[in-house]
């Protein structure tokens, strides 16, 4: 497709390309034998789960959800009943498929006909059973952020890559073709040299006060705390019992850092793929953010931070002061970027017009230009889920691998660092610690409970 033409139907393009079908022809499920499937298990089943990643797996052929996994067992029933559902309709037949539940992922990745699992748990729960999954053979779809820690993400990155495992990060703007013709106009110098890029990103409003709650029966709440420090149940730390609209935990630092990471892993992942520094790092970062001073939540609101790359590039991001979103600055013009129409689910926090054209440049011209074939181009896929099974089957690297999926991560974990601090930090990309800064470097790892966590994880 032309970009001149790209231009004109990318925000309905870009929406329409993860819109999963309900029924499809049963004569498609049928193309492969059932032996031949990727056998596939679903770790945690909220609101991303049932949106995005389900479905996300199951519009493919090649792929059979067998199983879920949940702490909470009427999240797990209904993950169950949504699996089967789809089945039958899309194969014209009842019965397709007998999905197992399991309260613990542990047992989950026992199963031997499971070849890889899901993740989309709380951001606290996505190292340790990402590492676990890996160990016991079973290549992984993580839902970012990639870490709780540095330290954390570390380890993960480190085992993934030795145990030879396919994971794919859910940094999904990498299969949306915005991202991937902007990263490469800029890469091969259609704006000239690259100098200044500035990220839009949402920030959290402060909540109310919330009172201590009797625990829910169909709820394993210490296992659901996992590695964190013990709490008082209320439902808006953790999800709603009824629905599954954006739960409250995203709100809390016990659990996360808040937007930084929750959005942030995002364009930052898609900027330092223009930025050519996937695999590297700022030297400094420096921000300032304001946090709620009353209420329940506490994860940063408004914030402004900047991050100094030791190829001369500067990166600005804000999430009051720039359009959601990612603009490249070069000595001869600009490119924007953004999601457009597209949302991954209905209570996503940027309402999509606020952010709704996905590519402009400060000439049409730059975004008409063809890439020569003696220039670079960059890795393409048309979906993430669908990227991911066509690696387990080749083996090949995924769009999204584990190493740059830890570096986008680290980028907002130092950032909200730099703001509980509120000064500025030297990062060494290399070894990953701060320079000199004792105190921000102990911020880089948490305690954690046991025994949960990635410091009690058997065989590691």
């Amino acid at each position: 497709m032309k970009r001149r033409n790209f231009i004109k139907k990318t925000s309905a393009a870009s929406a329409a390309t993860f819109l999963v079908p309900t029924i499809l022809p049963s004569g498609i499920f049928g193309k492969t034998t059932a032996n031949k499937k990727i056998n596939i298990g679903q770790i945690g089943c909220g609101r991303i789960a049932r949106s995005h990643d389900m479905p996300g797996v199951m519009q493919y052929d090649n792929a059979r959800l067998i199983a879920v996994s949940d702490v909470d067992s009427n999240r797990m029933k209904d993950a169950k009943k949504l699996v089967e559902t789809y089945y039958s309709k899309k194969t014209g037949r009842n019965k397709t498929v007998d999905v197992k539940m399991y309260g613990d992922y542990k047992d989950m990745l026992k199963n031997k006909d499971i070849d890889a699992v899901v993740i989309s748990t709380p951001d606290h729960w996505h190292s340790q059973p990402a590492i676990e999954a890996a160990l016991a053979g079973k290549d992984v779809y993580l839902q970012k952020p990639t870490s709780l820690t540095v330290e954390e993400g570390r380890i993960l990155s480190d085992i993934i890559l030795k145990k030879g495992t396919i994971l794919q990060v859910g940094t999904q703007q990498r299969s949306m073709a915005q991202f991937r013709i902007a990263a490469e106009l800029v890469r091969n110098g259609r704006i000239g040299k690259l100098h200044t890029v500035k990220i839009g990103l949402p920030g959290d409003p402060s909540g109310p006060e919330a009172p201590k709650m009797p625990v829910p029966s169909n709820l394993n709440y210490d296992m659901w705390l996992g590695q964190t420090p013990l709490m008082d149940y209320t439902e808006i730390g953790v999800h709603p019992q009824q629905g599954y609209s954006r739960p409250g935990w995203l709100r809390l630092e016990q659990f996360g850092a808040g937007m930084i990471s929750g959005w942030g892993q995002h364009h930052y992942d898609s900027a330092a793929w223009g930025m050519d520094t996937e695999l590297t790092g700022p030297v400094s970062v420096q921000a300032i953010a304001e946090f709620p001073k009353s209420g329940f939540w506490n994860v940063h609101g408004d914030f402004t931070s900047k991050a100094e790359y030791e190829n001369g590039i500067t990166m600005y991001t804000s999430s009051g002061g720039y359009t959601n979103g990612i603009k490249y600055i070069g000595t001869d013009g600009w490119i924007f970027v953004s999601r457009g129409a597209y949302t991954a689910s209905a209570s996503d926090p940027v309402a999509a017009a606020k952010s709704s054209k996905a590519l402009d440049a400060s000439d049409p011209k730059i975004l008409a230009s063809v890439i020569g074939s003696d220039e670079i181009h960059l890795y393409k896929s048309d979906e993430q889920h669908g990227n991911w099974l066509d690696c387990i089957e080749s083996r090949k690297p995924p769009i999204s691998p584990v190493e740059m999926g830890h570096r986008a991560c680290s980028i907002c974990l130092i950032t909200h660092i730099s703001m509980k601090l509120e000064r500025k930090l030297n990062w060494n990309p290399k070894t990953e610690k701060f320079i000199n800064d004792e105190e921000a470097n102990s911020m880089l790892t948490r305690s954690q409970r046991s025994p949960y966590g990635v410091n009690y994880i058997k065989g590691l």
